[in-house]
């Protein structure tokens, strides 16, 4: 039993010769007791103001469970606590994907660039990143000395399905693995292979591995499969010509990546409502919080929207037999805090490891910090009684970087068409004296450093055919062509836009769709991603319900996805939203300028 009066508490032993990488922990009846040692160092904190002065600390929290820890830190900050010499601590929380925060506190963390304060704490969802860290930075003055650090919550790495698809492999009997999976996906005869030759083939959900923890884990687990082993992966295995033909295969079975895999539950979520769940994906690589969340109708992972409309079918996790990783959310108090701020930081951490408060990291899905997950979660992901969970002990430092490494290489290539708005509003400021185009220019270059040098790419501008001087209302730049290209010229094409006219953004959005499903690849990524700050302009086509017909991915054989930035305050972020939506993409939100750096590389993330 545990303390909320019901749980399934996971005790942990050693499997495996020498130097075991393999825990099996077994679901059901508590066999064990885990305690946790929060081990903060103890810090006489001295004011420097009068008593009760407020301690201001910035958490940067992962985007998985910000929302859980703003609630918190309201809570704490109205509990009238006090820490040392009868101070009160002030806790501001921001959120970043835990990839993209590491690279900030890297390369030196930038508020604007980095679209959040420079914090004093960080919740990463996994000790995975420290480890990246440790290889790609000097982190003698980012990381404080040590190599452990408390968890405020625990959640493993699942495969989503839906109960429907899951049914078919076996669920919840079958014990099924990475590789079952995986060798699903790059089957030629996919779905009919288990006899739903109606279901297509079978297609995987998974995050970029440099942004998004899922993803990170998701592609150890991969090579983990590809190795067939479960003893410490070495850089000699990783390299072998089977174990990248194995890879490579199971990066062409993905749909797309994303910086966030709330992306993909939200799509899932829209197309359930349309009846076609089962059209948009078959497998997604994710938290098994996030499942609990989806069930109880949070796609978005808004703590407040639990309860508010549960999807037709659900989705249930499937715990890989050989192995997965579990994510620890660390509580990383950074080197650059004050002795108050460490004070502050360690109360915070003792306020949220109390059990009212893990309860509230329960109820959401995670398991607590001494890894019980309660009976009510464990009914609503359909986990099975009495089942042990394979997992994998993370790679060393090296070794993950060798992964990401190899993973830029052997991942699924891109074709994208870049649609920018050079409509007269593009002239007004933005940020930094910059005009919106001067600050969009900025940040699509930037971003493009990104893509592969074999990903393609084509531009294109639009406004309306009086400022563009051309017959319709949008016009190619460049043609489709690898950005490795001898003759590349994004860049220089891109900073040579110039803004005038109106905004002709849902013809243009027909016209980038069709071209794009004309020169659709099912061995790449195929994309649209446009950018606009404003709203649809022009009379001649003003019809929002057939555009939405148009580009919805469930109509179409040959489905594109249309990623949207809406850029400053007049941009229609609503209907932007839609249009992706529909054709199973992502809308960002970039209404405020200063995020535009920060937003074009989730955008790209996806590729």
């Amino acid at each position: 039993m545990s303390e909320n009066g019901g749980g399934m508490l996971a005790g942990v032993r050693n499997i495996g010769r020498g130097r075991p990488t393999l825990r099996r922990v077994l679901f059901g009846v508590a066999i064990a007791t885990v305690a946790l040692l929060l081990f903060v160092v103890g810090v006489n904190a001295c004011s420097t103001g009068p008593a009760g002065d407020c301690v201001a600390v910035e958490i940067n929290s992962s985007t998985e469970k910000s929302g859980l820890i703003t609630e918190l830190a309201e809570a704490y900050g109205k509990s009238g606590r006090e820490f040392t010499a009868g101070r009160c601590a002030e806790i501001a929380v921001h959120k970043t994907t835990s990839g993209a925060a590491m690279e900030a506190l890297s390369t030196g963390w930038d508020e604007q660039r980095d679209g959040a304060p420079v914090p004093q704490v960080w919740l990463p969802t996994s000790s995975l990143w420290l480890s990246v860290m440790t290889e790609r930075a000097d982190t003698a003055t980012i990381l404080p000395p040590g190599d452990s650090y408390p968890s405020v919550a625990n959640s493993p790495l699942v495969i989503a399905m839906l109960e429907s698809r899951a049914t078919a492999l076996g669920w919840p009997s079958a014990e099924v693995g990475w590789r079952d999976i995986f060798e699903l996906a790059t089957s030629e005869e996919g779905w009919a292979a288990r006899g739903h030759p109606e279901w297509g083939r079978f297609t995987f959900g998974k995050d970029n591995p440099h942004l998004s923890t899922s993803g990170m884990a998701a592609t150890i687990a991969t090579f983990y499969a590809a190795t067939g082993i479960t003893t410490e992966l070495t850089p000699d295995r990783l390299g072998s010509p089977e174990v990248e033909e194995f890879v490579h295969g199971v990066e062409k079975s993905v749909l797309h990546y994303s910086d966030d895999g709330v992306g993909y539950i939200k799509n899932l979520y829209a197309a359930d409502a349309e009846g076609k769940a089962g059209s948009y994906v078959s497998a997604i690589a994710m938290q098994e919080q996030l499942v609990h969340l989806y069930n109880q109708g949070s796609p978005n992972g808004d703590p407040a929207l639990i309860g508010s409309g549960a999807p037709s079918e659900r989705l249930v996790t499937l715990y890989p037999s050989d192995g997965t990783l579990v994510m620890d959310h660390p509580y990383v108090v950074l080197p650059n805090a004050s002795e108050d701020q460490r004070a502050a930081a360690a109360d915070f951490l003792a306020f949220i490891s109390e059990g009212e408060q893990q309860k509230r990291f329960q109820d959401l899905g995670f398991r607590s910090n001494t890894n019980v997950l309660t009976d009510a979660v464990a009914g609503s992901i359909g986990a099975p009684d009495n089942r042990t969970l394979a997992v994998i002990e993370p790679p060393k430092p090296h070794v993950l970087t060798q992964i990401l490494d190899s993973w830029d290489r052997l991942r699924k290539r891109a074709r994208i068409l870049l649609v920018m708005d050079v409509s007269g509003s593009m002239n007004d400021p933005a940020v930094g004296g910059l005009s919106r185009l001067e600050a969009a220019k900025q940040a699509a270059v930037s971003a493009l450093g990104r893509l592969h040098p074999q990903d393609e790419l084509a531009l294109w501008e639009f406004s309306d055919e009086a400022a563009l001087g051309t017959r319709l209302p949008y016009h190619e730049l460049r043609p489709l062509r690898e950005v490795g290209d001898s003759t590349d010229d994004a860049a220089e094409v891109i900073n040579g836009l110039n803004a005038d006219g109106g905004t002709a953004l849902y013809t243009t959005v027909r016209a980038a769709h069709e071209y794009m499903v004309e020169h659709t690849d099912p061995e790449k990524i195929t994309a649209v991603v446009i950018l606009t700050d404003g709203k649809n302009e022009y009379s001649a086509d003003n019809d929002l319900g057939r555009l939405l017909t148009e580009v919805d991915a469930a109509n179409l054989e040959r489905s594109v996805r249309v990623f949207s930035i809406a850029f400053g305050e007049q941009a229609d972020f609503t209907t932007l939203d839609k249009i992706s939506e529909t054709s199973r993409a992502t809308a960002y939100d970039a209404r405020d300028p200063s995020t535009i750096d920060k937003v074009f590389v989730s955008v790209l993330s996806n590729f």
